[in-house]
């Protein structure tokens, strides 16, 4: 994705917005943000693939949230190797 946008809070994130490997490839839309509502820390994003797997991925492997899209640090292929989602709480419940 050539333009992402402004970079935005985590939590300003929508449901549906392009995820995106370090790599440039898409590897699914977000599902689910994830966060530590009572003290406020990001936890991590559930992805969405086009095959409709949700995989976890870890706040650190987040480099960048925007306004159009969701930049990780690792690649499309890693993606792929991460775990599939655990119920976990998300910040689109509370919402």
């Amino acid at each position: 994705m050539d333009d992402d946008g402004y970079a935005v809070h985590y939590s300003e994130v929508a449901r549906g917005t392009p995820v995106i490997g370090s790599d440039g490839v898409q590897v699914g839309t977000i599902d689910k943000i994830l966060d530590n509502y009572r003290e406020r820390i990001f936890d991590g994003i559930i992805v969405k693939s086009e095959e409709g797997e949700r995989r976890f991925v870890d706040a650190p492997e987040v480099a960048r949230t925007a306004e159009r899209a969701v930049t990780l640090t690792i690649t499309a292929a890693q993606v792929a190797e991460l775990p599939l989602e655990r119920s976990r709480p998300s910040l689109f419940r509370r919402r």
